[in-house]
């Protein structure tokens, strides 16, 4: 009797990966605040335990048999210069000039809140910018992970029921994924000794 191929939806793996990167910054902080470590050994200590979780997840899809199947949603397509068509240029603004009187102090009062009520709007504004940002950083991130895993997982057929194999596609593939990050922070920590 054949056994049925087990998946896993790409979103769900994304949800899980926020969750251990969560999980890892909160063990970071919580295991800190007795101790004065330094940049570098929180970034050790966050890459060894979001390594150590990759390990064992790709360990057990791979054992398993687990493949990955992609449910994340299309993304819309946007047309460059709709929101700010002529981006780049800046508007000529009149130059406004107040004398000393009560109706210049109305009009500077005025002005004060014009201005406010442009500053509001500008970090409205500003606000989108930065939400559209986040999306699109976490857009990214899933790809990764999901092309990543799908990569990983690819290997499934071969390794399923064999523990010592998927243990060693495992752990290379997360010295593949890692190793260069470790490899980063070692080099940032000796260029700033010397």
């Amino acid at each position: 009797m054949k056994t049925k191929q087990t998946y896993l939806k790409g979103k769900s793996v994304f949800i899980v990966s926020l969750l251990v990167i969560g999980i890892t910054i909160l063990t970071v902080y919580l295991t800190g605040i007795n101790y004065n470590r330094t940049v570098n050994s929180n970034l050790y200590l966050s890459l060894s335990i979001i390594g150590a979780a990759l390990f064992l997840f790709m360990t057990y899809g791979l054992y398993n048999g687990i493949t990955i199947k992609n449910n994340f949603p299309k993304f819309r397509e946007f047309k460059t210069g709709d929101l700010i068509p002529q981006s780049g240029t800046v508007p000529e603004l009149p130059s406004i000039e107040v004398g000393n009187g009560i109706g210049e102090l109305i009009l500077s009062v005025l002005m004060w809140i014009g201005m406010t009520i442009l500053m509001f709007l500008f970090l409205i504004l500003l606000e989108a910018f930065f939400w559209i940002s986040i999306f699109i950083i976490l857009g990214m991130l899933y790809w990764i992970f999901f092309r990543a895993l799908k990569l990983v997982f690819s290997k499934s057929l071969e390794t399923k029921g064999n523990l010592g194999i998927s243990m060693i596609y495992s752990l290379s593939y997360t010295i593949m994924y890692l190793g260069w990050i470790f490899g980063i922070v070692y080099l940032t920590e000796i260029i700033s000794k010397g």
